[in-house]
């Protein structure tokens, strides 16, 4: 491939710029013409930017790389051997270990080397974790904990099957690195707060620092407004409670970026003064970060992971949670575990398992009761369709009219959307635009929300948001932009927060309303934000700038939210973009209802699509190390 060639591919759409660039730049830097080099760059480049940690050349073997098209002729990959031969002739080129600008490792994975190293750091960061911890095993088989796990785990009907928060909480006692994962509902906030109730008892009057975390500055409100009340209802003495931390950061603020760096302050070199650091929404979280996380441990810290790990996959590079829990396969506990849970808690996980007394699959565990949704029908029973890809079974639940928490629209053309949700756009906007009471109107405002599959096109963000202001302006719900800021700015739009703001306080995924700053109208406008005392506080509009309006949301940005009521809009056609992780987490934004527009064969294939992301950490992690007992979704 040469310069040429990579201008043509440029030109047709199948690189973007900086694969260009970076391309060409590994050509210069090798000083020699390696059109081998220059295509794996390319395709690196390209790779990285769709979301993968490496380029698998075995996956790509003699595939076409480019397709055959007017002026541009096909691009197809070397056979693998021939080709990983032409790259280790490269000096831009590096074994594992060496400093190179690419890493080439030996099951063919080509990496660039900083994603190279972040995946080692996480590997080294997990895999001593995953040992168990042999002083608080014996503690637990003294019985020392064991009137503790009765108070805040007292006895049900065992009718009900078994009680995965209590292994959860076995798990994190016993791990220094735990996993909890499960759909909505399924009570991980709860057990978060009896892991640091139990842990905090274990060390009584010794000095115990814990910290909670998430990706997003949403994300960190919503999990402190849970604990905070989670930790009220807890079985445990009053010095204990005011112990737990219920406050909770964006990773980024816990590591303190270092301004005009990729850096943070605390890092190997000067770790984090924790004991542990429970990590919320961890779904969201991309390979960079997490590794940047776990170096910043000091080596006696716990880490505890929470999220879904059927949701979406990062924005950034990775699927991290998933490859961590090894999504797609289940596995058994070690018999060592086993027994350990039946003399502990008394809870049976089954007569067989494992030998193997230690390792990752004695740290993750997945919630599988919901408290919130019907076992047998509505959201819980289509997000459970939609999670195996059983596109029938879905639309079979939504079109029954059985239940009126799910639904489905068909629509084909996007009059017909329009017309049809216009009706629905005013039913959920309307309480919100008619009170004066701002705490109120963002209340009601979170009730309801339009959920698109992409930005642009007649079916995204863009396209419908400028849809329901023409509606509510139409109704007499809102009124044109005023004039003293340019038309932009009105009472009641809806505000999303898009980048994190430390002067203001601001993070992305916040959401506000406009209002006056007074009651008087002719005053000036602001967004009112919810804050954490329970009152709102207003920002004057002059002083946002990476803002967007949000009737309707992408299924991406809504992650870590939840609506009483959510419609989900699909395109009109294909695209890769649709999967069903992004389904998944669309249908479980929804509390009580959700609606699905679009076309039948449209749902169809996005159900058949799972994301994909090419990494070596899951192998690392599972590959010699695991009971596996078959190939479909994990429920531990």
């Amino acid at each position: 491939m040469t310069s040429t060639d990579l201008a043509s591919l440029y030109t047709s759409g199948y690189l973007t710029e900086i694969d260009v660039h970076f391309a060409d730049f590994m050509s210069r830097l090798d000083s020699r013409e390696n059109r081998a080099l220059t295509l794996a760059a390319a395709l690196l480049s390209r790779s990285a930017g769709s979301g993968h940690v490496c380029l698998d050349l075995n996956a790509v073997d003699r595939s076409i790389a480019v397709p055959h098209g007017e002026n541009r002729t096909a691009v197809i990959c070397p056979e693998t051997a021939d080709w990983v031969k032409r790259l280790r002739a490269s000096p831009v080129i590096g074994n594992p270990g060496e400093r190179r600008p690419l890493i080439l490792d030996d099951c063919e994975r080509l990496y660039l080397y900083r994603y190279w190293q972040y995946e080692q750091d996480l590997i080294a960061a997990i895999t001593p974790r995953t040992d168990t911890d042999e002083r608080a095993t014996e503690s637990l088989k003294t019985g020392l904990l064991q009137n503790a796990f009765d108070r805040l785990f007292p006895v049900t009907d065992k009718s009900e099957g078994i009680d995965w928060q209590k292994v959860a909480v076995l798990v994190a006692l016993i791990k220094p690195f735990c996993v909890i994962t499960g759909g909505p509902g399924t009570g991980k906030t709860h057990t978060v707060a009896k892991i640091l109730a139990l842990l905090i008892e274990q060390a009584r009057d010794t000095r115990f620092k814990a910290v909670l975390v998430a990706p997003t500055g949403k994300a960190a409100a919503k999990l402190g407004e849970s604990m905070k009340t989670v930790v009220k209802t807890l079985a445990c003495s009053p010095p204990v409670k005011e112990r737990i931390p219920v406050d909770a950061q964006t990773i980024h603020r816990l590591l303190i970026p270092i301004p005009g760096t990729p850096f943070f302050r605390y890092d190997k070199s000067n770790p984090l003064p924790v004991d542990l650091v429970i990590v919320d929404e961890a779904s969201m979280i991309d390979l960079a970060l997490l590794s940047k996380l776990t170096t910043a441990l000091p080596d006696r810290a716990r880490l505890v992971l929470i999220g879904d790990k059927d949701q979406l996959a990062s924005v950034e590079a990775g699927a991290v949670l998933g490859d961590i829990c090894d999504r797609g396969s289940r596995h058994r506990f070690s018999a060592a575990f086993r027994q350990l849970a039946r003399q502990v808690i008394d809870v049976r996980l089954g007569d067989s398992g494992s030998e193997k007394s230690s390792g990752i699959q004695d740290c993750i565990v997945n919630l599988v009761r919901s408290y919130r949704f019907d076992d047998l029908g509505g959201i819980g029973a289509l997000s459970r369709a939609v999670n195996r890809g059983d596109a029938e079974g879905a639309l079979k639940l939504m079109k029954s009219g059985d239940d009126s928490s799910i639904a489905w629209r068909p629509v084909s053309t996007t009059r017909d959307l329009h017309q049809s949700l216009s009706v629905r756009i005013v039913q959920g906007y309307r309480d919100y635009l008619s009170t004066s009471d701002a705490l109120l109107a963002l209340e009601q405002f979170s009730r309801f929300r339009v959920l698109c599959a992409v930005n642009r096109g007649p079916w995204g963000i863009e396209a419908l948001n400028r849809m329901t202001e023409a509606v509510l302006r139409r109704k007499g719900l809102i009124t044109s932009g005023d004039n003293r800021y340019h038309g932009r700015w009105y009472v009641g739009r809806p505000i999303l927060v898009t980048a994190n703001d430390y002067g203001l306080g601001l993070f992305n995924g916040d959401i506000g309303l406009t209002a006056p700053a007074t009651a008087d109208d002719k005053a000036p406008l602001v967004v009112n934000f919810p804050d954490t005392g329970g009152n709102v506080r207003g920002i004057p509009v002059a002083r946002l700038s990476k803002i967007e309006t949000v009737y309707a949301m992408t299924i991406h940005k809504s992650q870590g939210s939840e609506f009483d009521r959510v419609h989900i809009i699909l395109p009109d056609t294909d695209s890769a973009v649709l999967t069903r992780e992004l389904i998944y987490t669309a249908v479980t934004r929804a509390r009580s209802s959700v609606t699905v527009w679009g076309q039948q064969e449209v749902l169809e294939k996005a159900l058949s699509r799972r994301i994909v992301r090419r990494s070596g950490l899951r192998e690392a992690l599972w590959g010699r190390n695991t009971d596996r007992i078959g190939t479909k979704d994990s429920v531990v």
